[in-house]
């Protein structure tokens, strides 16, 4: 029996007892995750992706391993929540308005002293102080680097539009600026590449797209690595007691850790490796998080329908957003009805083979995504589950 022959008896075997849908987590692949990315880092600790996991008792599983260190959330309200959960060390990797968080932050030392929050302007300082309600616990603050790679004088922009502050002098003058206002201490700065970190270089089919990312990521390490450095020496020129400089994204792991100017990585995806991970030269990873969703129609030779699916991930719509079947292989979606809202019909020989309420195995295009359709993970090790762990929507918790 092949390996994906033999995960998916594996799985089957250790749900057999539940109905789908259902999602789960192969613990093994998750480890082998972990390991392959603590090697990326080359000794640099990895700050974990809280978005791309959702699950806390994974976050513990992973920070409890050697070579990864503390939380990058997402929201202000999650970062409390994982702080009062025994997180000691959260990074909000975004701005908030949310003021009635800040309240509770700037009310609380515990929470002071656990969260640190992402600035890029200084209204983003004032929305602090006006939201304050007496707390007067300082404020732990991180400033952002706009990474994109600009060229033909700047006529040209490749990256996510994130930080307004794209130059060392502009984060110097912020710097300056924190370190003059009561309340706000500057401890970091951060630096994500998403046009490295989240694009995938080896497109099925697409050869000649597939090189230009190629040639373009490697341009966009080498000019960003050289503006890391020049904007991290400006910034500690201001503040001298930075505690870090995060940087990188599960695609670009090895190449971020490789700067002197970088003290941590960032990675999440990689835990999981959704399918858009497929797409990469700089690491193959093994699918540890899968749904299963149940055989309810047989409309003829080649087709089945299975209840559910229509989990599309976020950015631009297109087909790479897609949950896609990934067990029994060689099933596909229907081009003209894709994934469904509430039945989802497959194509391809292997649906001759199954019969009604067998289960089909999916995988996410996105990872932390998938945890906001299925209250709890399924943990698996072999062929049994060993722990039922809720996912963030489990435990009442939807951020966004």
């Amino acid at each position: 029996m092949c390996a994906i022959a033999a995960d998916r008896a594996r799985y089957d075997r250790a749900t057999a007892h539940l109905d789908a849908p259902l999602a789960l987590v192969d613990l093994a692949a998750f480890d082998a995750n972990a390991e392959d990315l603590a090697r990326r880092a080359r000794g640099k600790p990895i700050r974990v992706a809280s978005k791309s996991v959702r699950c806390r008792a994974l976050l513990e599983r992973v920070l409890a391993r050697d070579g990864f260190a503390g939380i990058m959330s997402y929201t202000l309200a999650e970062s409390l929540w994982l702080a009062r959960s025994g997180f000691e060390d959260v990074l909000l990797a975004y701005p908030s308005a949310d003021r009635e968080a800040f309240a509770l932050l700037a009310g609380d030392p515990k929470l002071a002293g656990a969260v640190t929050v992402m600035v890029d302007d200084v209204r983003q300082l004032d929305l602090i102080d006006a939201a304050r309600s007496g707390g007067g616990e300082e404020i732990r603050v991180c400033l952002e680097l706009d990474t994109a790679l600009r060229l033909l004088g700047g006529r040209v922009r490749i990256g996510a539009r994130r930080s307004p502050l794209g130059s060392p002098a502009q984060l110097a003058d912020l710097a300056r600026a924190i370190g003059r206002r009561p309340g706000f201490r500057l401890v970091g700065l951060m630096a994500y590449e998403a046009h490295v970190a989240g694009v995938g270089d080896r497109l099925a089919g697409r050869p000649l797209r597939s090189r230009t990312i190629r040639l373009m990521q490697a341009a966009a390490r080498r000019e960003l690595a050289a503006r890391r450095a020049e904007t991290v020496r400006a910034v500690r020129a201001v503040a001298p007691d930075l505690e870090f400089v995060n940087g990188g994204g599960t695609g670009s792991v090895q190449y971020t850790a490789a700067e002197d100017a970088v003290t941590e990585v960032a990675a999440g995806s990689g835990l999981y490796v959704p399918r858009l991970f497929d797409n990469y030269t700089s690491f193959q990873g093994r699918p540890a998080a899968l749904f299963a969703l149940p055989v309810v129609r047989r409309p003829g030779v080649g087709v089945v329908t299975v209840s559910g699916g229509g989990y599309p991930a976020s950015g631009a719509a297109g087909k790479d957003r897609s949950p896609v079947p990934y067990l029994p292989a060689g099933l596909r979606l229907d081009a003209q009805e894709g994934a469904g809202e509430v039945q989802t019909p497959l194509l391809g020989q292997p649906a001759d083979d199954l019969l009604i309420g067998d289960k089909v195995w999916f995988r996410h295009a996105k990872a932390g995504e998938l945890c906001e359709r299925f209250e709890a993970l399924h943990l698996v090790d072999g062929d049994r589950i060993v722990e039922t762990a809720p996912t963030y929507r489990g435990e009442g918790r939807t951020f966004l």
